[in-house]
């Protein structure tokens, strides 16, 4: 279903979502169990890429996506790799080399390997080559959008805000920028490092259209990407407020607040637990 197919089935809709995002927790999970990873991230992202891949992104009829979508954040790939599974672009069985040596499935994807544009994990790369993608399909008379996820933590980064001046002065209205928004970086509280608040009121000043929702939250985030469709005359960022581990309380309860885990086997087994039964109890509700 895509989106302008919504009325009259928003709710079946946003529950079928909610669903898929309960089996990327759980792919997640399973990714991640057997070397450790960027779990929190994923489990937290795991509604923005129910909603991006399953009912943002447009198919292209030959089984991917007319649509194109920049990945930043280069640890943030296990939510693609989560979502993708579901997708059936990826096996479990190939996504479970997560990580090892050898494997095509890396933590950090390079540009080429499906699914991911660019070579993430240079961060602060990702808003400018997103940028040009978009001014680039915008000269070819195309109608593709290009949406870009990437995180707080880049917001330190200067080449975040040369890109939002580029976009910004080509009213390149076919660009979403999504960030994750989870107040952590790689040694800590981006609040304690360098702060980037107020993010919603700094985009405005370099003229986006700005909307802060709980990045958990399927409602508001379908009806922050409705709003972007809506927006013919500049770029568009929707800040999401996460936490990791939002989905699987047990998890959030045992395990650090860390940008890496590994966890112990009865921990990781425990969020299987619970996720396996929020996806039964989903099942049962559709």
């Amino acid at each position: 279903m895509r989106p302008n197919d919504r009325a009259g089935s928003n709710l079946m809709r946003r529950q079928e979502l909610e669903l898929l995002a309960a089996k990327i927790r759980r792919n997640v999970l399973d990714i991640c169990m057997q070397r450790g990873g960027y779990a929190g991230q994923g489990v937290a992202l795991a509604d923005i890429a129910a909603c991006l891949y399953f009912d943002e992104l447009r198919d292209d009829t030959k089984g991917w996506f007319h649509d194109r979508f920049v990945l930043s954040n280069g640890h943030d790939a296990i939510m693609c790799y989560g979502a993708l599974a579901e997708h059936g672009s990826y096996t479990m069985e190939e996504l479970r080399t997560y990580n090892a040596d050898g494997t095509k499935v890396d933590q950090s994807p390079i540009e080429g390997q499906l699914g991911f544009e660019i070579t993430a994990g240079s961060l602060g790369q990702g808003p400018s080559q997103a940028a040009g993608i978009a001014y680039g399909e915008r000269l070819k008379g195309s109608d593709k959008r290009v949406y870009c996820l990437f995180s707080d933590g880049e917001l330190q980064e200067g080449n975040v805000w040369e890109a939002a001046m580029f976009a910004s002065h080509h009213q390149l209205s076919n660009l979403v920028y999504i960030i994750d928004n989870n107040d952590l970086g790689a040694t800590g509280s981006t609040t304690d490092t360098l702060g980037v608040e107020p993010v919603p009121e700094k985009f405005e000043a370099f003229g986006f259209a700005a909307r802060r929702i709980n990045g958990n939250n399927i409602e508001e985030i379908l009806n922050a990407f409705d709003e972007a469709r809506q927006i013919h005359d500049k770029p568009y960022v929707l800040i999401c407020d996460t936490r990791l581990f939002v989905g699987i309380d047990c998890l959030r309860a045992v395990l650090p607040m860390a940008h890496y885990v590994a966890a112990k086997d009865a921990d990781w087994e425990a969020g299987l637990t619970e996720i396996n039964a929020k996806i039964t109890s989903l099942t049962n509700r559709l």
